[in-house]
């Protein structure tokens, strides 16, 4: 199972991807759409939110922050000092055992755990 990063989701409802890439998170978005809830704040607090954004965040699984989340998020702070928000989605990726699919691998490349999936390279 797959956690999408903000920029993957905006990327593909951009219709920035090419055709494998496209159709590999066309199959994983058919299946099942995991967010963190930073992934739903950073997407709707555009001053103007698109319509199938808005529907995308909707028919979205986000996982809110829990006790476990937070205690992931502080543990990973502590070790890595990565930003918050990147630290509560890798938190979130770690504990629910997702693959992080984004294009920003260079933030959680130091999480030797976490899964990563960068779709212009991967797919």
């Amino acid at each position: 199972m797959y956690l999408l990063d903000t920029n993957t989701i905006i990327d593909y409802l951009g219709g920035k991807f090419y055709s494998n890439a496209r159709n590999n998170l066309d199959k994983i978005i058919d299946e099942e759409i995991n967010i963190s809830v930073i992934n739903k704040i950073e997407l709707l607090s555009f001053s103007k939110v698109e319509q199938n954004l808005l529907d995308f965040v909707n028919e979205s699984n986000v996982y809110r922050l829990d006790e476990d989340i937070v205690d992931q998020t502080i543990k990973i702070r502590k070790e890595h000092r990565i930003k918050l928000p990147d630290a509560i989605i890798a938190a979130t990726a770690l504990l629910f055992n997702f693959t992080l699919i984004t294009n920003n691998t260079k933030d959680f490349k130091k999480l030797e755990h976490l899964n990563l999936i960068n779709p212009y390279n991967d797919f």
